[in-house]
Protein backbone atom coordinates (compact mmCIF):
# COMPACT_ATOMS: atom_id res chain seq x y z
CA UNK A 1 0.00 0.00 0.00
CA UNK A 2 1.60 3.30 -1.11
CA UNK A 3 1.54 6.52 0.90
CA UNK A 4 0.90 6.96 4.62
CA UNK A 5 -1.66 4.67 6.16
CA UNK A 6 -4.89 6.40 7.23
CA UNK A 7 -5.57 6.40 10.96
CA UNK A 8 -8.20 4.07 12.43
CA UNK A 9 -9.47 4.63 15.97
CA UNK A 10 -10.77 1.37 17.47
CA UNK A 11 -12.78 1.45 20.73
CA UNK A 12 -12.99 -1.82 22.69
CA UNK A 13 -14.51 -2.28 26.15
CA UNK A 14 -14.27 -5.70 27.80
CA UNK A 15 -16.19 -5.70 31.07
CA UNK A 16 -16.24 -9.34 32.23
CA UNK A 17 -13.99 -11.72 30.32
CA UNK A 18 -11.30 -11.50 27.67
CA UNK A 19 -13.43 -12.36 24.64
CA UNK A 20 -14.07 -8.87 23.30
CA UNK A 21 -10.45 -7.84 23.78
CA UNK A 22 -9.00 -11.01 22.21
CA UNK A 23 -11.19 -10.64 19.14
CA UNK A 24 -10.44 -6.92 18.87
CA UNK A 25 -6.68 -7.53 19.08
CA UNK A 26 -6.87 -10.11 16.28
CA UNK A 27 -8.90 -7.66 14.21
CA UNK A 28 -6.50 -4.80 14.99
CA UNK A 29 -3.55 -6.93 13.85
CA UNK A 30 -5.16 -7.49 10.45
CA UNK A 31 -6.28 -3.86 10.14
CA UNK A 32 -2.73 -2.64 10.82
CA UNK A 33 -1.74 -3.90 7.36
CA UNK A 34 -3.88 -1.14 5.83
CA UNK A 35 -4.34 1.40 8.64
CA UNK A 36 -2.47 3.10 11.44
CA UNK A 37 -4.49 1.49 14.23
CA UNK A 38 -4.99 3.13 17.62
CA UNK A 39 -6.84 0.78 20.00
CA UNK A 40 -8.68 2.35 22.94
CA UNK A 41 -8.81 -0.44 25.51
CA UNK A 42 -11.33 0.09 28.31
CA UNK A 43 -10.74 -2.94 30.55
CA UNK A 44 -7.89 -4.61 32.37
CA UNK A 45 -5.23 -6.06 30.05
CA UNK A 46 -3.40 -9.11 31.49
CA UNK A 47 0.37 -8.78 31.34
CA UNK A 48 0.77 -12.12 29.55
CA UNK A 49 -1.51 -11.10 26.68
CA UNK A 50 0.54 -10.43 23.55
CA UNK A 51 -0.27 -7.08 21.93
CA UNK A 52 -0.04 -6.95 18.12
CA UNK A 53 3.01 -5.19 16.71
CA UNK A 54 2.30 -1.99 14.84
CA UNK A 55 -0.84 -1.23 16.88
CA UNK A 56 -0.83 1.65 19.37
CA UNK A 57 -2.78 0.64 22.47
CA UNK A 58 -4.19 3.42 24.64
CA UNK A 59 -5.11 2.00 28.02
CA UNK A 60 -8.09 3.87 29.38
CA UNK A 61 -8.61 3.74 33.16
CA UNK A 62 -10.07 0.23 33.39
CA UNK A 63 -13.74 -0.14 34.22
CA UNK A 64 -15.76 -3.35 34.51
CA UNK A 65 -18.97 -4.84 35.83
CA UNK A 66 -19.61 -5.93 39.40
CA UNK A 67 -21.61 -9.06 40.21
CA UNK A 68 -24.82 -7.01 40.31
CA UNK A 69 -24.18 -5.52 36.86
CA UNK A 70 -23.15 -2.06 38.03
CA UNK A 71 -20.04 -0.32 36.72
CA UNK A 72 -16.99 -0.32 38.96
CA UNK A 73 -13.53 1.15 38.57
CA UNK A 74 -10.74 -1.42 38.20
CA UNK A 75 -8.19 1.36 38.68
CA UNK A 76 -6.89 1.38 42.25
CA UNK A 77 -5.92 5.03 41.92
CA UNK A 78 -9.35 6.35 40.91
CA UNK A 79 -12.99 5.97 41.77
CA UNK A 80 -15.60 5.38 39.08
CA UNK A 81 -16.60 9.02 38.56
CA UNK A 82 -13.02 10.22 38.11
CA UNK A 83 -12.15 7.21 35.93
CA UNK A 84 -15.07 7.90 33.59
CA UNK A 85 -14.20 11.60 33.40
CA UNK A 86 -10.60 10.80 32.52
CA UNK A 87 -11.69 8.23 29.93
CA UNK A 88 -13.80 10.82 28.10
CA UNK A 89 -10.85 13.21 28.07
CA UNK A 90 -8.49 10.53 26.74
CA UNK A 91 -10.88 9.45 23.99
CA UNK A 92 -11.31 13.05 22.86
CA UNK A 93 -7.57 13.63 22.95
CA UNK A 94 -6.91 10.49 20.88
CA UNK A 95 -9.36 11.71 18.25
CA UNK A 96 -7.74 15.15 18.08
CA UNK A 97 -4.22 13.73 17.85
CA UNK A 98 -4.87 11.09 15.21
CA UNK A 99 -7.70 12.60 13.13
CA UNK A 100 -8.94 9.12 12.16
CA UNK A 101 -10.35 8.30 8.76
CA UNK A 102 -12.17 5.35 10.34
CA UNK A 103 -13.81 5.02 13.76
CA UNK A 104 -14.50 1.39 14.70
CA UNK A 105 -16.59 0.75 17.82
CA UNK A 106 -16.98 -2.68 19.34
CA UNK A 107 -20.60 -3.68 20.24
CA UNK A 108 -22.23 -0.25 20.74
CA UNK A 109 -25.10 0.54 20.11
CA UNK A 110 -26.12 -3.16 20.28
CA UNK A 111 -24.64 -3.24 23.79
CA UNK A 112 -22.46 -1.10 26.08
CA UNK A 113 -25.35 1.22 27.04
CA UNK A 114 -23.54 1.96 30.31
CA UNK A 115 -20.73 3.55 28.26
CA UNK A 116 -22.98 5.82 26.24
CA UNK A 117 -21.63 8.84 28.15
CA UNK A 118 -18.21 8.47 26.51
CA UNK A 119 -19.30 6.98 23.18
CA UNK A 120 -21.87 9.56 22.14
CA UNK A 121 -19.30 12.42 22.35
CA UNK A 122 -17.00 10.32 20.14
CA UNK A 123 -19.77 9.77 17.59
CA UNK A 124 -20.73 13.44 17.68
CA UNK A 125 -17.11 14.44 17.12
CA UNK A 126 -16.88 12.15 14.09
CA UNK A 127 -20.20 13.46 12.76
CA UNK A 128 -19.02 17.08 13.03
CA UNK A 129 -15.60 16.36 11.51
CA UNK A 130 -15.40 17.96 8.03
CA UNK A 131 -13.41 14.95 6.82
CA UNK A 132 -16.41 12.69 7.60
CA UNK A 133 -14.64 9.53 8.81
CA UNK A 134 -16.20 6.15 8.23
CA UNK A 135 -17.97 4.94 11.40
CA UNK A 136 -18.37 1.17 11.77
CA UNK A 137 -19.69 -1.18 14.46
CA UNK A 138 -17.90 -4.47 15.21
CA UNK A 139 -20.17 -7.28 16.49
CA UNK A 140 -19.70 -10.89 17.59
CA UNK A 141 -21.83 -13.74 16.25
CA UNK A 142 -24.69 -13.83 18.80
CA UNK A 143 -26.11 -10.98 20.87
CA UNK A 144 -27.26 -11.41 24.46
CA UNK A 145 -31.00 -11.70 24.99
CA UNK A 146 -32.60 -9.02 27.18
CA UNK A 147 -35.74 -8.61 29.25
CA UNK A 148 -36.57 -5.42 27.32
CA UNK A 149 -35.58 -6.92 23.96
CA UNK A 150 -38.00 -4.99 21.74
CA UNK A 151 -37.15 -1.63 23.26
CA UNK A 152 -33.44 -2.37 23.29
CA UNK A 153 -33.37 -3.47 19.66
CA UNK A 154 -35.41 -0.50 18.53
CA UNK A 155 -33.11 1.94 20.35
CA UNK A 156 -30.03 0.26 18.91
CA UNK A 157 -31.40 0.31 15.37
CA UNK A 158 -32.21 4.02 15.54
CA UNK A 159 -28.77 4.86 16.93
CA UNK A 160 -27.02 2.72 14.31
CA UNK A 161 -29.00 4.31 11.47
CA UNK A 162 -28.22 7.80 12.73
CA UNK A 163 -24.54 7.55 13.67
CA UNK A 164 -22.99 4.58 11.84
CA UNK A 165 -22.12 3.78 8.24
CA UNK A 166 -21.97 -0.02 8.47
CA UNK A 167 -22.13 -3.02 10.81
CA UNK A 168 -19.62 -5.87 10.65
CA UNK A 169 -20.85 -9.13 12.20
CA UNK A 170 -17.93 -11.46 12.90
CA UNK A 171 -19.74 -14.68 12.10
CA UNK A 172 -20.19 -17.12 9.27
CA UNK A 173 -23.81 -16.49 8.23
CA UNK A 174 -24.30 -20.26 7.91
CA UNK A 175 -23.80 -20.45 11.68
CA UNK A 176 -25.45 -17.27 12.98
CA UNK A 177 -26.92 -14.17 11.39
CA UNK A 178 -27.56 -10.84 13.06
CA UNK A 179 -31.31 -10.92 12.44
CA UNK A 180 -31.61 -14.10 14.52
CA UNK A 181 -30.79 -12.21 17.73
CA UNK A 182 -31.75 -8.66 16.69
CA UNK A 183 -35.33 -7.80 15.68
CA UNK A 184 -36.09 -4.06 15.84
CA UNK A 185 -39.32 -2.51 14.61
CA UNK A 186 -37.27 -0.01 12.59
CA UNK A 187 -35.06 -1.97 10.16
CA UNK A 188 -31.38 -1.21 9.84
CA UNK A 189 -30.84 0.99 6.79
CA UNK A 190 -27.06 0.78 6.87
CA UNK A 191 -25.18 -2.17 5.32
CA UNK A 192 -24.67 -5.28 7.47
CA UNK A 193 -21.74 -7.52 6.47
CA UNK A 194 -21.10 -10.99 7.91
CA UNK A 195 -17.31 -11.22 7.75
CA UNK A 196 -16.67 -14.76 8.92
CA UNK A 197 -15.21 -15.53 12.34
CA UNK A 198 -12.25 -13.53 13.62
CA UNK A 199 -9.41 -15.70 14.92
CA UNK A 200 -5.86 -14.87 15.90
CA UNK A 201 -3.24 -15.87 13.31
CA UNK A 202 -1.13 -18.95 13.97
CA UNK A 203 2.38 -19.77 12.85
CA UNK A 204 1.89 -23.52 12.97
CA UNK A 205 -0.76 -26.20 12.75
CA UNK A 206 -1.64 -29.07 15.06
CA UNK A 207 1.54 -30.72 16.38
CA UNK A 208 2.22 -34.11 14.87
CA UNK A 209 2.76 -35.60 18.33
CA UNK A 210 -0.54 -34.34 19.79
CA UNK A 211 -2.15 -37.16 21.79
CA UNK A 212 -5.16 -38.89 20.29
CA UNK A 213 -8.46 -38.59 22.15
CA UNK A 214 -8.72 -42.30 22.87
CA UNK A 215 -5.05 -43.21 23.15
CA UNK A 216 -4.95 -46.02 25.72
CA UNK A 217 -1.18 -45.78 26.36
CA UNK A 218 -0.28 -43.43 29.18
CA UNK A 219 -2.40 -40.80 30.90
CA UNK A 220 -4.91 -38.75 28.91
CA UNK A 221 -4.61 -35.04 29.60
CA UNK A 222 -7.85 -33.12 29.99
CA UNK A 223 -7.67 -29.34 29.71
CA UNK A 224 -10.18 -27.38 31.81
CA UNK A 225 -10.58 -23.64 31.19
CA UNK A 226 -13.06 -20.82 31.80
CA UNK A 227 -11.98 -17.95 29.57
CA UNK A 228 -10.77 -14.98 31.60
CA UNK A 229 -12.00 -16.78 34.71
CA UNK A 230 -14.07 -14.05 36.33
CA UNK A 231 -17.15 -16.32 36.31
CA UNK A 232 -15.39 -19.66 36.17
CA UNK A 233 -15.00 -20.74 39.79
CA UNK A 234 -17.93 -23.24 39.89
CA UNK A 235 -16.67 -25.08 36.80
CA UNK A 236 -13.04 -25.05 37.91
CA UNK A 237 -13.90 -26.29 41.40
CA UNK A 238 -16.07 -29.10 40.04
CA UNK A 239 -13.22 -30.12 37.73
CA UNK A 240 -10.73 -30.30 40.60
CA UNK A 241 -13.13 -32.45 42.59
CA UNK A 242 -13.86 -34.63 39.55
CA UNK A 243 -10.12 -35.27 39.16
CA UNK A 244 -10.18 -37.86 41.93
CA UNK A 245 -13.14 -39.62 40.30
CA UNK A 246 -11.52 -40.06 36.89
CA UNK A 247 -7.94 -40.66 37.98
CA UNK A 248 -8.37 -44.43 37.84
CA UNK A 249 -9.59 -44.00 34.24
CA UNK A 250 -6.15 -42.71 33.27
CA UNK A 251 -7.20 -39.04 33.10
CA UNK A 252 -4.95 -36.24 34.29
CA UNK A 253 -6.49 -32.79 34.54
CA UNK A 254 -4.85 -29.46 33.82
CA UNK A 255 -6.99 -26.62 35.17
CA UNK A 256 -6.38 -23.09 33.81
CA UNK A 257 -7.98 -20.57 36.16
CA UNK A 258 -7.78 -17.45 34.01
CA UNK A 259 -6.20 -14.06 34.76
CA UNK A 260 -9.48 -12.47 35.92
CA UNK A 261 -10.43 -15.13 38.47
CA UNK A 262 -10.74 -13.20 41.77
CA UNK A 263 -7.74 -13.64 44.03
CA UNK A 264 -9.83 -15.10 46.85
CA UNK A 265 -11.18 -17.76 44.49
CA UNK A 266 -7.67 -18.52 43.23
CA UNK A 267 -6.43 -19.11 46.78
CA UNK A 268 -9.42 -21.35 47.48
CA UNK A 269 -8.83 -23.40 44.33
CA UNK A 270 -5.14 -23.78 45.15
CA UNK A 271 -6.12 -25.17 48.51
CA UNK A 272 -8.63 -27.55 46.92
CA UNK A 273 -6.05 -28.79 44.37
CA UNK A 274 -3.29 -29.29 46.91
CA UNK A 275 -2.33 -32.94 47.44
CA UNK A 276 -4.63 -34.12 44.62
CA UNK A 277 -2.59 -36.41 42.37
CA UNK A 278 -3.44 -36.02 38.73
CA UNK A 279 -4.59 -32.40 39.01
CA UNK A 280 -2.41 -29.51 37.83
CA UNK A 281 -3.59 -25.95 38.49
CA UNK A 282 -2.31 -22.99 36.46
CA UNK A 283 -3.24 -19.32 36.78
CA UNK A 284 -3.15 -18.68 33.03
CA UNK A 285 -1.59 -19.77 29.73
CA UNK A 286 -0.43 -17.62 26.82
CA UNK A 287 -2.06 -19.69 24.05
CA UNK A 288 -5.17 -21.73 24.81
CA UNK A 289 -5.36 -23.21 21.31
CA UNK A 290 -1.82 -24.54 21.60
CA UNK A 291 -2.79 -26.17 24.91
CA UNK A 292 -5.87 -27.70 23.29
CA UNK A 293 -3.82 -29.08 20.41
CA UNK A 294 -1.75 -31.13 22.85
CA UNK A 295 -4.68 -32.29 25.00
CA UNK A 296 -6.82 -35.38 24.63
CA UNK A 297 -10.03 -33.57 25.55
CA UNK A 298 -11.38 -30.25 26.83
CA UNK A 299 -13.90 -28.97 29.35
CA UNK A 300 -14.68 -25.27 29.13
CA UNK A 301 -17.28 -22.56 28.94
CA UNK A 302 -18.44 -21.50 25.47
CA UNK A 303 -17.40 -17.93 24.80
CA UNK A 304 -16.70 -16.74 21.25
CA UNK A 305 -12.93 -17.29 21.27
CA UNK A 306 -12.98 -20.56 23.21
CA UNK A 307 -15.58 -21.97 20.82
CA UNK A 308 -13.42 -21.08 17.83
CA UNK A 309 -10.36 -22.63 19.46
CA UNK A 310 -12.35 -25.83 19.98
CA UNK A 311 -13.52 -25.87 16.37
CA UNK A 312 -10.05 -25.30 14.99
CA UNK A 313 -8.29 -27.80 17.26
CA UNK A 314 -11.02 -30.46 16.77
CA UNK A 315 -10.39 -31.74 20.29
CA UNK A 316 -13.24 -33.74 21.90
CA UNK A 317 -14.96 -31.09 23.98
CA UNK A 318 -17.56 -30.71 26.69
CA UNK A 319 -18.84 -27.17 27.18
CA UNK A 320 -20.60 -25.84 30.28
CA UNK A 321 -21.84 -22.44 29.11
CA UNK A 322 -21.84 -19.40 31.39
CA UNK A 323 -25.55 -18.78 31.93
CA UNK A 324 -26.22 -16.37 34.76
CA UNK A 325 -29.51 -14.40 34.57
CA UNK A 326 -29.41 -12.16 31.51
CA UNK A 327 -26.55 -14.11 29.92
CA UNK A 328 -27.83 -16.53 27.27
CA UNK A 329 -25.30 -15.94 24.49
CA UNK A 330 -23.00 -18.84 25.46
CA UNK A 331 -25.91 -21.25 25.84
CA UNK A 332 -27.24 -20.39 22.40
CA UNK A 333 -23.79 -20.83 20.85
CA UNK A 334 -23.25 -24.12 22.69
CA UNK A 335 -26.57 -25.59 21.57
CA UNK A 336 -25.88 -24.65 17.94
CA UNK A 337 -22.49 -26.35 18.11
CA UNK A 338 -24.06 -29.38 19.76
CA UNK A 339 -26.63 -29.70 16.95
CA UNK A 340 -23.74 -29.65 14.47
CA UNK A 341 -21.98 -32.45 16.35
CA UNK A 342 -18.99 -30.27 17.26
CA UNK A 343 -19.24 -30.43 21.09
CA UNK A 344 -21.11 -32.03 23.95
CA UNK A 345 -23.02 -29.75 26.33
CA UNK A 346 -23.60 -29.98 30.09
CA UNK A 347 -26.32 -27.70 31.42
CA UNK A 348 -24.66 -25.52 34.10
CA UNK A 349 -27.63 -26.16 36.39
CA UNK A 350 -26.54 -29.82 36.47
CA UNK A 351 -22.89 -29.08 37.19
CA UNK A 352 -21.34 -31.17 39.96
CA UNK A 353 -18.20 -33.24 40.41
CA UNK A 354 -20.13 -36.47 39.78
CA UNK A 355 -21.88 -35.13 36.67
CA UNK A 356 -18.63 -33.76 35.31
CA UNK A 357 -16.78 -37.04 35.91
CA UNK A 358 -19.54 -38.90 34.04
CA UNK A 359 -19.31 -36.53 31.09
CA UNK A 360 -15.50 -36.70 31.04
CA UNK A 361 -15.69 -40.49 30.70
CA UNK A 362 -18.17 -40.12 27.81
CA UNK A 363 -15.73 -37.83 25.99
CA UNK A 364 -13.44 -40.82 25.43
CA UNK A 365 -15.74 -42.04 22.65
CA UNK A 366 -16.77 -38.64 21.29
CA UNK A 367 -15.54 -37.45 17.90
CA UNK A 368 -16.15 -33.87 16.86
CA UNK A 369 -17.90 -33.67 13.50
CA UNK A 370 -16.00 -31.72 10.84
CA UNK A 371 -17.60 -28.32 10.27
CA UNK A 372 -16.77 -26.06 7.36
CA UNK A 373 -16.95 -22.47 8.57
CA UNK A 374 -15.31 -19.23 7.46
CA UNK A 375 -12.49 -18.23 9.83
CA UNK A 376 -11.22 -15.38 7.66
CA UNK A 377 -13.18 -12.63 9.37
CA UNK A 378 -10.20 -10.43 10.23
CA UNK A 379 -9.01 -10.20 6.63
CA UNK A 380 -12.53 -9.76 5.26
CA UNK A 381 -13.30 -7.00 7.79
CA UNK A 382 -10.09 -5.25 6.78
CA UNK A 383 -11.00 -5.50 3.11
CA UNK A 384 -14.51 -4.15 3.67
CA UNK A 385 -13.37 -1.23 5.82
CA UNK A 386 -10.57 -0.32 3.42
CA UNK A 387 -12.93 -0.43 0.47
CA UNK A 388 -15.58 1.69 2.17
CA UNK A 389 -12.99 4.17 3.42
CA UNK A 390 -11.40 4.61 0.00
CA UNK A 391 -14.82 5.11 -1.60
CA UNK A 392 -15.90 7.74 0.92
Amino acid sequence: MSGPRPALLFYCQHSLGLGHLTRSLALARALSERFRVVLLSGGRVPGELALPPGVEVVGLPPVGLAADGTLVSRDRRRGLERAMELRREMIGDAYRRHRPRVVLIELFPFGRKKFRGELMPLLERADEDPSQPLVVCSLRDILVGRSDQREHDERASRLANRWFDAVLVHSDPRFARLEESFRPRTPLRIPVHHTGFVVAPRDRGRPADAPAATNGAGPRRLLVSAGGGIAGEPLLRAAIEAGALVRDDGVRIKVVAGPFLPESAWRSLRSAARDRPGVELRRSVTDLRAELETSAASVSQCGYNTALDLLMSRVPALVVPFAEPGEDEQTRRARRLERLGAVRVLDPRSLSADALAWEIRRLRDFRAAPIELDFGGADEATRLIAQRQSDS
